[in-house]
């Protein structure tokens, strides 16, 4: 596994462009709001006191794997999630599907305008996972 470094010297490398980055600092908060709030409707179990849906399962992978990488980020990135999840989950479902599809347009827009570069993802499907944490360390600057 890659550390923290690396693996944003890698995901930046596909984000160089002041249009990609701008788009991207919309779009992936559009994105991740809006598939935990998509998610938070796919129940998986219900204990009486705890309701599992797969935005959780989510939620608890992506902390883990963030744990692994840097806990100064994983901590906020946490209670972001927390937050994106509650207010997804209340959001109307169409208003949803509508941003979510708007923050891909956004993604598609910086790498195809003005990055000229297919999206990281496409050679790496963990850059999905490294993303929001790269935007988050822009908010919060952990990792030099």
């Amino acid at each position: 596994m890659q550390d923290i470094r690396a693996s944003f010297a890698d995901y930046a490398a596909y984000h160089q462009t002041k249009g990609n980055k701008w788009f991207h600092r919309l779009g992936i908060p559009l994105i991740m709001l809006t598939l935990l709030g998509m998610l938070a409707r796919v129940h998986i179990a219900d204990t009486g006191r705890f309701r599992i849906d797969a935005a959780v399962i989510l939620i608890a992978i992506a902390v883990v794997y963030y744990l692994t990488l840097e806990w100064r980020l994983a901590i906020p990135m946490l209670i972001v999630s927390i937050a994106f999840y509650l207010i997804g989950a209340w959001l109307p479902m169409s208003v949803n599907v509508s941003l979510f599809i708007l923050g891909w347009i956004f993604q598609f827009i910086g790498h195809s305008v003005y990055e000229h570069k297919q999206p990281a993802f496409f050679r790496n499907v963990v850059h999905l996972l490294i993303g929001p944490l790269w935007i988050l360390n822009d908010v919060i600057p952990v990792v030099k």
